[in-house]
């Protein structure tokens, strides 16, 4: 992942205890963090680097499966950033039509250009149509999605 020295020695610790090649692993998750992965993502953003920015919290919440959190601060970014944040989060919680609804907010943005071969509302019908199972190939792109989200938002703040 390429982030802002400040920003990945800030987020080195979520990372180092829930790796990004593990993370995220189910595509509608039934459960939330564990207590001490919880623990650590809220310290993460206590951290300078992180704290105050929304784009980043409703990102590391979702990182850790904490899809309440996240949703609670996405609904409170009013951009084309927020509501990608927003799409993924309801697409994760299993409502798709609201998800198509969030990201036709989203339209074209920076972050998807780094992500090969996607397309939102394609993945988006991909996941309710063969999601049981969390196939490899959807989560890769799952995974995919967040890391080119979560770096444009890092770029944003540095």
């Amino acid at each position: 992942m390429h982030l802002p020295n400040t920003m990945a020695r800030a987020i080195a610790p979520l990372l180092t205890a829930l790796p990004p090649d593990q993370a995220m692993g189910r595509l509608v998750p039934t459960e939330g963090a564990s207590p001490e992965l919880l623990g650590i993502a809220q310290s993460v953003l206590r951290d300078p680097a992180v704290a105050g920015d929304p784009t980043l919290a409703a990102g590391l919440w979702l990182y850790v499966d904490e899809l309440d959190r996240s949703h609670r601060v996405s609904q409170g970014i009013a951009t084309q950033t927020g509501s990608f944040w927003h799409g993924i989060m309801h697409r994760r919680e299993g409502d798709f039509g609201n998800s198509h609804y969030w990201f036709n907010r989203v339209g074209d943005h920076p972050a998807m250009r780094g992500i090969p071969e996607y397309d939102s509302h394609a993945f988006i019908d991909e996941v309710e149509r063969r999601g049981d199972g969390d196939p490899a190939d959807l989560v890769a792109m799952q995974r995919a999605e967040w890391v080119a989200l979560f770096e444009w938002c890092a770029g944003q703040t540095a």
